[in-house]
């Protein structure tokens, strides 16, 4: 991810936590998703929705890039019903072998990427083509 204002980086947390809440995600599982420590607790959560960014560390910038990502594809997935990305989310996937948000939250990056090249065919072609984690 190239270098980021401070404005652009509260965007992006605000942006982020908006889809994690609408994620119906506890505390502990955004946590897991995002990579961020075991320390940060739900108070952190309550100022990354109003006012803080997230910590500047290259790993949880890299998550919620994914999970912005993600959800466009939901969106794009399920354009007239956007219910419909929470439910995909939710229930047992055939190649995948269990709920997208499970292997979210128990993968952490590598869950994300796995849910997102399922989702994204274009992100999926780049990582076999290129071997690479990143877009």
């Amino acid at each position: 991810m190239s270098e980021m204002t401070q404005d652009d980086k509260l965007t992006l947390t605000k942006a982020t936590m908006r889809i994690l809440d609408s994620w119906k995600l506890e505390t502990d599982q955004m946590r897991a998703v995002l990579g961020l420590p075991d320390n940060v607790r739900a108070r952190s959560f309550q100022k990354f929705r109003s006012h803080e960014s997230f910590p500047d560390d290259p790993q949880v910038q890299r998550c919620a890039d994914y999970v912005l990502k993600i959800a466009g594809a939901l969106r794009t997935a399920y354009p007239i019903n956007p219910t419909m990305g929470g439910r995909w989310l939710r229930q047992k996937h055939r190649r995948l072998g269990c709920a997208p948000l499970s292997l979210i939250i128990e993968g952490g990056e590598s869950g994300l990427v796995a849910v997102l090249a399922e989702l994204d065919c274009t992100f999926g072609w780049d990582l076999t083509s290129t071997g690479s984690k990143t877009v």
